[in-house]
């Protein structure tokens, strides 16, 4: 971490020299105590935003404070993006992901109903209403329902979660990469029930967590008109398909069902979308979740059950976040609602599994 003991001291003894406790030193900064506590402990990375708003409240520059060769000051002045924007001005997100501070250029409203944190423009990075990088927790993962589980965590812990709507081999190579906290995935059936746990061991290595979200139903979205007759006769019929991308469980299993003959249509990302181009009727039918068919009101035939799990690393087992997330899931509230959700099964919602 760039954070060295000269540097930690050097907050305390600019605090102390004010007469200000750490309570007041955050209030006057604008970030919580715990955060102040955390960096004058060198604990903490402070973010871009935490590093500027402490130099302000003690009338001093950041180079003064953490010195001009450390990835705190170097970040004031050059934001690292997790992945380059599409276009030369944009709003963005920030967050912290294991002592990296790291900017994500918003998307998926539906899932992220949050202000963003600034705007990229002309090359530079202006804050606007800034959310404590060290408090967003970023997961990536294509469940329908993670806005609705983003907005049950802000309530319970006070903590930003940011949903990245990604399959599940994307998601796992985001965190593989560092570039995110966790990870979903949904490869494990009732036929091969330790899928996510190879999966996770096969592109990561050992020294990662999974943790249960729920059992779901995947199977085949037809229009309300469509007449539900047999899996076997909708795999060989002629038809457009709302195709996910490689990789995914999703395209997978219309792959087993279609027994790798080569599907028409064009290719779509997210539940969500498969259902979307159905219910639009430029696609005939597509693989997803029933929660995206029933959203939709299109007819569902159901493939096979998953198991969807999150992975994290060992090393965030105590980031405060992640173990606020564990707290969510495994509380009997949560449980209850989620199990409500069509084709969710909360029996082992907040079980370990790796």
């Amino acid at each position: 971490m760039p954070n060295s003991k000269a540097t930690f001291q050097e907050i305390a003894r600019r605090r102390a020299d004010l007469g200000w406790t750490q309570g007041e030193l955050a209030a006057r900064a604008g970030i919580p105590r715990t955060t102040v506590s955390a960096i004058e402990g060198g604990r903490l990375t402070p973010s871009v935003t935490a590093a500027l708003a402490l130099a302000g409240a003690l009338e001093c520059t950041v180079e003064e404070i953490f010195g001009s060769g450390t990835g705190v000051s170097s970040a004031v002045g050059q934001p690292k993006w997790a992945w380059q924007p599409q276009s030369g001005s944009c709003r963005y997100w920030q967050a912290e992901v294991s002592g990296h501070y790291w900017l994500y250029p918003v998307e998926s409203a539906a899932l992220n109903p949050v202000s963003h944190d600034g705007i990229w423009q002309g090359g530079a990075a202006k804050e606007s209403s800034p959310f404590p990088a060290q408090n967003t927790l970023i997961i990536a993962c294509c469940d329908p329902a993670a806005g609705w589980l983003a907005q049950a965590y802000a309530a319970a812990s006070g903590f930003r979660m940011l949903v990245l709507e990604r399959s599940g081999a994307d998601a796992l190579e985001l965190l593989s990469r560092g570039l995110i906290h966790a990870a979903g995935i949904h490869r494990s059936t009732k036929k091969q029930p330790d899928r996510n746990q190879e999966s996770v061991q096969t592109l990561l290595g050992g020294n990662h967590r999974l943790i249960r979200i729920a059992h779901w139903q995947e199977g085949l979205v037809l229009a309300p008109g469509e007449k539900s007759r047999s899996l076997r006769f909708h795999a060989r019929r002629d038809a457009r398909w709302a195709m996910r991308e490689k990789g995914s469980a999703a395209r997978e299993c219309m792959d087993d069902l279609l027994e790798r003959t080569p599907a028409e249509g064009r290719c779509v990302s997210g539940h969500l979308a498969v259902a979307e181009a159905v219910r639009a009727g430029w696609a005939d039918l597509g693989v997803c979740v029933k929660i995206a068919a029933e959203n939709a009101s299109l007819n569902f035939l159901p493939l096979r059950e998953e198991a969807l799990d999150l992975c994290f690393p060992c090393s965030a087992t105590r980031d405060p976040r992640i173990v606020a997330l564990v707290r969510l899931l495994r509380s009997r509230h949560h449980r209850r609602i989620l199990s409500e959700l069509p084709g969710y099964d909360a029996r082992e919602t907040g079980d370990w599994i790796l």
